[in-house]
């Protein structure tokens, strides 16, 4: 009666299982450690004791494997599928016509895909090493609102493993009010490969956090900024940043890529300014 009994509970709790990290993968792994230690102590063991000893370790085994839950692996497949789209959108040179330039050397690009609508593409060079450029967006991204004014506030809601985070962003009004107050929900990514870094994002569905009062929800991505130091001068960076946003809402085409165009040379001003100080 007893094997059996184990045999059910066993069964019933797999599933549950499945979904532990942190101090409960440790207790999964000390159960067949403990078992292991009753079946040594018994002249026979039990054919119950070996098939619970074997599903215990397989469990181990896939939990050390995959610690992410299944709706952390979705948010992380999501970060990988907006940095494999910018790249992709990024290495198509054809049919990109200037929006903005700037006498300092930074350009805005843009271009309409069939899939996505019109993209934005900024071109800077930052005078900062990139390591510094990328813990500024990267491990400090939740004080970007102190010297962004386009940006009311970052905040981080969740962090999945190394690479991703759930992020939620409050745009402020444009002067004039001309676009209202937007925040997004997005998911995150960033990687580094080599010397390059690219940091990538789009929109993404929390419940944690509904839209906000005051706020219309808008979308981004695919989006991504992509960092290199500046060949022959490994001293400065060269930032290119892909934007895509849809604003939501009614509001003029021309007014849009008004806006987004000059948020772009906005942010790389800020970004020069946060550097320097």
């Amino acid at each position: 009666m007893l094997p059996a009994t184990f045999k059910l509970c066993a069964a019933i709790s797999h599933q549950h299982l499945r979904n532990m990290t942190g101090l409960r993968r440790q207790a999964a792994v000390a159960i067949s450690q403990e078992l292991s230690k009753l079946a040594c102590r018994r002249t026979g063991p039990s054919s119950w004791i070996n098939q619970v000893r074997r599903r215990s370790s397989l469990l181990s085994s896939r939990l050390e494997e995959n610690p992410f839950s299944e709706m952390e692996m979705s948010y992380i497949k999501q970060g990988e599928e907006a940095l494999q789209k910018s790249l992709s959108i990024l290495g198509d040179q054809d049919g990109w016509k200037t929006e903005t330039v700037v006498s300092n050397g930074d350009k805005v690009l843009s271009k309409v895909l069939p899939d996505v609508g019109k993209v934005f593409r900024l071109e800077v060079v930052v005078d900062q090493p990139l390591d510094a450029v990328y813990s500024e967006l990267v491990d400090n991204m939740e004080q970007m609102g102190d010297w962004n004014p386009n940006v009311k506030e970052v905040k981080i809601l969740q962090k999945i493993g190394k690479d991703t985070v759930i992020t939620h962003e409050k745009a402020a009004a444009t002067p004039g009010n001309i676009v209202g107050p937007r925040d997004f929900v997005s998911v995150r990514c960033s990687k580094r490969r080599g010397s390059t870094c690219v940091l990538a994002g789009m929109a993404t569905k929390y419940s944690a956090m509904p839209e906000q009062d005051g706020f219309i929800r808008a979308e981004n991505g695919p989006t991504c900024m992509v960092l290199r130091p500046l060949a022959g001068s490994p001293s400065q960076t060269k930032l290119t940043w892909l934007l895509s946003i849809d604003l939501k809402g009614w509001l003029p085409k021309t007014i849009i890529n008004q806006v987004l165009s000059q948020t772009q040379v906005d942010f790389a001003n800020h970004l020069r300014g946060r550097l320097a100080r």
